[in-house]
């Protein structure tokens, strides 16, 4: 497939969140016209050769072609990752969450690109670290497993017991100039002050 960025890298999207806050399904809110998952999707299908959708009720995205693996362990992000770095052949997975409104291609290749020597590479942000947009390999399932075992869900409690990769905001701010990459809805509020998506 040409254009790939890796072909040792599986796209991972976590689908599962109950939406609680924001009262509808967020992977099906709509911008111009198309789902908001779509616009992740659309991204990784252009990067990686496989795409991975982890949540539940997978009936939802029937008409996709795509994998829906269950969590493994339900009810948090991390369990999704965990789930992804199971589910997938490949040695690395590259995770994101259904409900980024703007997904960084340049953000997403250069954090692939600085996976030499590192089990992860993480961007962080003025407002910390972005674990949901960010590349594991499976050298982190045990150190991950073990934190979920012990009933901790952070989603970078573990990054101690692993190489990780910390990619600063100065890294990246001039791969996103407008400061919208991270950006993701978790209330009708933020839906209307992203404005367009309905």
């Amino acid at each position: 497939m040409p254009g790939l960025l890796a072909d040792d890298i599986t796209g991972i999207i976590l689908v599962g969140g109950k939406s609680r806050r924001m009262g509808r399904d967020k992977a099906f809110l709509e911008l111009q016209g198309r789902p908001l998952f779509e616009r992740v999707l659309d991204l990784f299908r252009e990067c990686f050769p496989k795409v991975m959708l982890v949540g539940d009720r997978g009936e939802r995205f029937a008409g996709y072609s795509l994998d829906v693996i269950p969590d493994l362990i339900p009810g948090s992000s991390l369990g999704g990752v965990y789930t992804g770095l199971s589910g997938a052949d490949s040695e690395w997975i590259f995770v994101s969450s259904c409900d980024l409104p703007f997904p960084s291609k340049a953000i997403l290749q250069h954090l692939c690109s600085l996976r030499q020597g590192y089990d992860a590479v993480v961007p962080k942000t003025r407002h910390g670290y972005e674990p949901l947009f960010a590349l594991y390999s499976k050298r982190c399932l045990e150190p991950i497993r073990e934190l979920l075992e012990g009933g901790e869900c952070c989603a970078y409690a573990w990054y101690p017991q692993a190489r990780v990769k910390e990619v600063d905001p100065e890294a990246i701010a001039h791969l996103d100039p407008a400061g919208t990459a991270f950006l993701n809805l978790n209330t009708p509020e933020d839906v209307i002050n992203t404005g367009g998506i309905t």
